[in-house]
């Protein structure tokens, strides 16, 4: 048998809660997610609208993180992004429960990412919608992509 071939990393999606939990609590369960994306497991992909998103959210009060704080969370993960642009005018966007998630299956229908990782019921609801998108919990893409070592 020859050499074993390497996969590229995956483009993945992540919603605001994953990046935010993965960045905020390094032992928390998704503390993981930091270590691959730095490792270069898999290739994060965000969109200016993802990534505005993610900075209103290390705004909020109750994380009482000061903007130099903010900034070293940012630089632990927008280095290991891509950056997409969403502003084809001939997406659809999907229709979803909740209208703050949109931007997420957006930005993964139209980079073609590999999987959309969130924990979020409304976006776990529109799997069928979604489809031939790979939705999966944070749990389901650790299981995914152990598969792909």
């Amino acid at each position: 048998m020859g050499p074993k071939k390497k996969l590229t990393p995956p483009r993945v999606v992540l919603d605001t809660n994953c990046v935010v939990s993965a960045l905020l609590f390094s032992r928390g369960r998704l503390a993981w997610l930091r270590h691959a994306w730095q490792a270069g497991r898999f290739v994060p992909l965000v969109s200016r609208e993802t990534v505005q998103e993610l900075i209103r959210v290390l705004n909020y009060p109750k994380f009482k993180l000061e903007q130099a704080d903010q900034e070293a969370l940012l630089a632990e993960f927008l280095p290991y992004a891509e950056t997409v642009s969403t502003s084809s005018p001939h997406t659809e966007p999907p229709a979803l429960r909740d209208p703050d998630d949109v931007m997420f299956a957006v930005l993964a229908i139209e980079a073609t990412a590999d999987v959309l990782v969130s924990g979020d019921e409304d976006i776990q609801a529109a799997r069928a919608q979604l489809n031939p998108l790979l939705v999966l919990t944070p749990a389901e893409f650790s299981a995914w992509l152990e598969t792909r070592k």
